[in-house]
Parts: C-alpha cells; sequence; structure tokens
C-alpha cells in the first residue's frame, strides 16, 4: 500500500510542477491580448446606431435589428416597453413597425390575443446595432449577394 501512495504523490508533484511550469511567464496567449496578471484598458463603449434606417437582413429569416436606442428600456416580467409603440393596438399611432404575427403564436401554433410568452424578451433574438468593429475578420456573403454571383 506504501508504494502505491508514494507512487500517487510522485505523480501529484510531477502534475502541479509541470503545471507551474506552463504557468509562469507573461508569454501565455489569451483572449484578452494582455498578461494574466494585469488589467488591460478597457475599449471605449461603441455608439448605438440611431438613425431609424432599417437595414437589409443578411439572410432569410434574420430577426431584423433595433433602429434606434433602447436605452432603460424596460423589458421584464412587469413590462415591455417594445409594446408600447410595437403592438398591433399601437402602430397606427406611433408609426412603428408591427411585430410579425409569429410573436402571437404559441408553440402550438394558435394564434393568441397578446404577445406569446415565448416571444415576450425582445432581445433574445433582436439587437440594438452600433459602430463597434468586428472582432474577428469574417468572409460572410450575405446571400442576394451568393445568388447574383451565380447567375
Amino acid at each position: 500500500m506504501k508504494p502505491f501512495i508514494s507512487m500517487l504523490l510522485l505523480l501529484f508533484a510531477t502534475t502541479v510542477i509541470g503545471a507551474t511550469a506552463v504557468i509562469k511567464g507573461d508569454e501565455l496567449a489569451t483572449l484578452r491580448g494582455a498578461p494574466l496578471n494585469t488589467e488591460p484598458e478597457p475599449p471605449a463603449m461603441s455608439k448605438t446606431i440611431n438613425n431609424d434606417i432599417i437595414p437589409k437582413r443578411s439572410y432569410p429569416m434574420q430577426p431584423p435589428v433595433i433602429p434606434h436606442k433602447i436605452d432603460n428600456y424596460q423589458v421584464d416580467l412587469n413590462a415591455n416597453k417594445c409594446m408600447s409603440c410595437h403592438a398591433r393596438s399601437r402602430v397606427e399611432e406611433t408609426q412603428a413597425r408591427m411585430i410579425s404575427v409569429t410573436h402571437y403564436m404559441d408553440r402550438d401554433g394558435n394564434f393568441l390575443a397578446e404577445l406569446s410568452p415565448r416571444r415576450y424578451f425582445c432581445e433574445q433574438c433582436h439587437v440594438v446595432q452600433t459602430d463597434a468593429k468586428p472582432l474577428v475578420a469574417t468572409t460572410f456573403t450575405d446571400l442576394d449577394t451568393l445568388l447574383s454571383e451565380t447567375e
């Protein structure tokens, strides 16, 4: 039994020493772009694009983006500020786009008189656009461009 315990202790010590050697030093690459023992300067906050111009969608069934600021909008179990403009009953007065009829359907495909609970939290799918630079390079091509290249 003693040789077994000795072997386990030796294995543990070897693992700890090896791990320490890997972690030492500032050369450890991180997604932060800074050593782990420093606090990097955070990037400046991106500005919300607030021009009420609805951009083209990049692919079929893409949720539309929010073309205006939504700072301090209350969307929780008690209230949904988005619906003060985008509800069926409010679009004539506000001239906002009505939300899709699919937002009034339950999971069985039945139409409801009110917004479906599963579609209540708008920012699950819809996002505000900002002037932020992409975090990674992309070669994404929208569907219309792809279709025009094949013709």
